[in-house]
């Protein structure tokens, strides 16, 4: 793609890739009208999978959802879809990687956001069901705020005023690191998922690491039997329940989304509360 000369919707330039995904590219740009900078993500028209359009189609839904990005253009050209979304900062997954482990302080703080978050997209009847570090980016005028992205395997679970039904699935939907167990057994997701996958994201950022994570070179190798790995990190993740390095507060409230029903509203406001406690309390002493 040549940036120097790529106009899209007659207005936003192509300036670099700041990122690359299995089914897609994101570049910055900047709006040539208004220098506004900004996120394109693309597309390419012959990919069969067309999650661009769709993705475009929630953003749009979520449109002033607090925590979501502002969708700001979609089309396409002879070869591309794209989609133009406000510009954000580093991901979370970023932020670990440059730190290591964070301390329980700022873990409660990301949870209280995310959590709010979740809150924010459920009550507009959605499930995001790929909740993982790399899909939390900051603000750039606010390192203290938190945007979801990613909406491709995103998807209501109200339709006609009902609750979606609890299936069995054929595939493995989200990603393996911070999907539910539900998930390993296949079954269709709802918004206690979402929970739960927060859950294994604020373990992953207090103690380093997540048992069933592999390391650079153990994921070069190639994996003979996908059944295999999902297997054993269920049965990992299973497991987690005795770990005792995790501090309580997090335990019970992984302990709580796993107890939740398929078709049961969360109680956001109670978690969100105890983590804010918990800070308060640690800020006195």
């Amino acid at each position: 793609m040549n940036n120097d000369t790529k106009i899209i919707g007659n207005k936003y330039k192509i300036i670099k890739e700041i990122g690359a995904g299995t089914f897609g590219t994101i570049y910055e740009g900047i709006n040539i009208r208004t220098n506004e900078k900004v996120a394109i993500k693309t597309e390419l028209i012959e990919d069969e999978f067309k999650l661009l359009r769709y993705e475009s189609t929630i953003y749009k839904l979520l449109a002033d959802t607090s925590g979501i990005p502002k969708i700001k253009w979609f089309g396409k050209d002879d070869t591309n879809y794209y989609m133009v979304i406000d510009l954000l900062g580093n991901s979370l997954q970023t932020l670990i990687d440059m730190k290591g482990t964070l301390s329980l302080k700022t873990v409660l703080q990301i949870g209280v956001n995310i959590l709010t978050i979740l809150m924010n997209i459920h009550d507009k009847g959605f499930i995001h069901r790929d909740i993982k570090p790399e899909n939390f980016l900051l603000s750039i005028d606010n390192p203290k705020k938190l945007y979801l992205i990613d909406f491709g395997l995103s998807k209501p679970y109200i339709i006609n005023n009902k609750h979606i039904e609890i299936t069995c699935k054929n595939r493995f939907i989200g990603t393996m690191n911070f999907a539910s167990i539900n998930c390993h057994f296949f079954y269709e997701q709802s918004r206690r998922d979402d929970l739960e996958s927060l859950a294994y994201i604020l373990i992953y950022f207090y103690l380093g690491h997540l048992e069933w994570m592999k390391s650079e070179e153990e994921e070069e190798e190639e994996i003979s039997n996908m059944d295999d790995e999902n297997d054993w990190i269920k049965n990992k993740k299973l497991d987690i329940i005795n770990n005792e390095n995790i501090p309580r507060i997090i335990m019970d409230f992984y302990k709580y989304a796993r107890s939740l029903e398929f078709n049961e509203t969360p109680d956001y406001k109670i978690y969100i509360k105890t983590f804010i406690e918990k800070l308060e309390e640690m800020c006195r002493n």
